[in-house]
């Protein structure tokens, strides 16, 4: 298809297929809601979401779609085809939990110790599904649609590995969407972001060796203590110093191991980072810069600083026409109270990001309300958020794939 096509003006959504698909999707609502706390109950880490990946894969081969499995590990991508139209679109939803300890009291808590689901990818992957069985039962479209239900986001390896195996070349998609839920944001309202959305991420683990003594004669020792604080300071001058004032970057120091005991200076210290970004040039200055300061640093104290830098996933960018088009549908089919035009873009990271390297589309977010923050240990998915959000991916789906 060409994706300029999908610019031209559709037919607004007439009422009657607003009130068909929101009248069918809330028949089934709750179901898809206890579908959500069950995946909720028993959540799986990245690469090991063999439960979820068979429960995805039965309910679709149930209501008709062709399923295809072991993809990337576990997972799923569910064919449906109507018609005798040549367009192809792809909806895609993540299905792993994160390693934390749930501290929600929930009655549907996860029930697998240390791992939760607090990114909503439980939602996520049921908003997927409850869209999944209207468009199998009532869908009224053209062409073919992929429903793409993918492991391994957390570790920002999953959507690389699928295509790495060949998920284009054997399911084809003229344009991929995907959505992800965001507490703060008014529940139920959609973002469109054109462009950057997301940002990079790359990790660093700084190692400040010295030279170990008695807390008593520091002046015995190389204290790679001091030097890791000397550190730490020095690379909150990457963003403020090195990057253009009108550009996003972000250094963040979220761990730092050295020593056991209170009167002993360790030999080293070992700093874990981050550094996001949305643009490749600034990316690339944060890289340089954090090591050179970090060397610098720990130099002129006397210790030394080894920087082993590894390259995560890339900022998702969103295609402009796609996101046109997104937005669009939203307005249509949502209404423009529940559309943010301004929403800004978000320095966390997705690798959704990879997909829209291969191929054109956009990065959605919904409002989950207020709730606790993502990756926290009493973040809940907003159910609320679950039928609308599963009309719009039928609305969208209806007008890219218009008979």
């Amino acid at each position: 298809m060409n994706s300029a096509a999908i610019t031209e003006p559709a037919a607004q959504i007439r009422s009657t297929d607003r009130l068909r698909v929101e009248n069918g999707i809330a028949r089934h609502a709750q179901s898809f809601i206890a579908l959500r706390r069950d995946i909720h109950q028993h959540p799986e880490l990245s690469f090991q979401e063999h439960r979820t990946s068979a429960l995805v894969a039965r309910v679709l081969a149930e209501w008709g779609y062709e399923v295809f499995t072991g993809i990337a590990g576990t997972g799923v991508v569910g064919r449906l085809k109507k018609g005798q139209g040549g367009r192809t679109l792809g909806l895609r939803a993540d299905m792993d939990a994160l390693p934390i300890q749930e501290a929600t009291g929930l009655p549907y808590a996860s029930q697998n110790a240390g791992v939760m689901h607090a990114c909503g990818h439980d939602g996520h992957t049921a908003i997927l599904l409850a869209a999944a069985r209207f468009l199998a039962e009532q869908g009224n479209f053209d062409g073919t649609l992929h429903l793409i239900f993918q492991p391994a986001e957390e570790l920002g390896a999953g959507a690389k590995k699928m295509i790495s195996e060949g998920l284009f070349e054997r399911f084809p998609c003229d344009a991929i969407y995907g959505l992800h839920n965001w507490p703060g944001v008014r529940a139920g309202h959609l973002g469109c972001v054109e462009g950057p959305a997301m940002a990079s991420i790359d990790y660093a683990k700084v190692t400040i060796t010295g030279q170990g003594g008695h807390g008593a004669e520091p002046h015995q020792a190389v204290d790679p203590v001091l030097a890791s604080a000397h550190v730490i300071t020095a690379l909150q001058s990457v963003v403020s110093r090195n990057v253009d004032p009108l550009e996003m970057g972000v250094v963040t120091v979220g761990s730092i191991h050295g020593g056991h005991a209170a009167n002993v200076i360790p030999d080293q210290v070992e700093l874990q980072l981050t550094a996001r970004s949305f643009k490749p040039e600034v990316r690339s200055t944060l890289k340089n810069r954090l090591r050179e300061l970090a060397q610098a640093q720990a130099e002129s104290l006397g210790a030394q600083a080894h920087v082993d830098f590894k390259n995560g996933f890339p900022p998702v960018i969103n295609h402009p026409q796609e996101t046109q088009f997104a937005r669009d549908v939203a307005m249509d089919a949502l209404g423009e109270d529940f559309v943010d035009l301004h929403f800004r873009p978000r320095t966390a990271s997705e690798d959704f990001a990879y997909l829209l390297q291969a191929r054109p589309g956009s990065f959605l977010f919904l409002g989950n309300g207020e709730s606790a923050s993502l990756h926290n240990p009493r973040y809940d998915f907003n159910d609320a958020v679950l039928a609308p959000a599963a009309a719009y991916w039928v609305h969208l789906v209806e007008r890219f794939l218009a008979p």
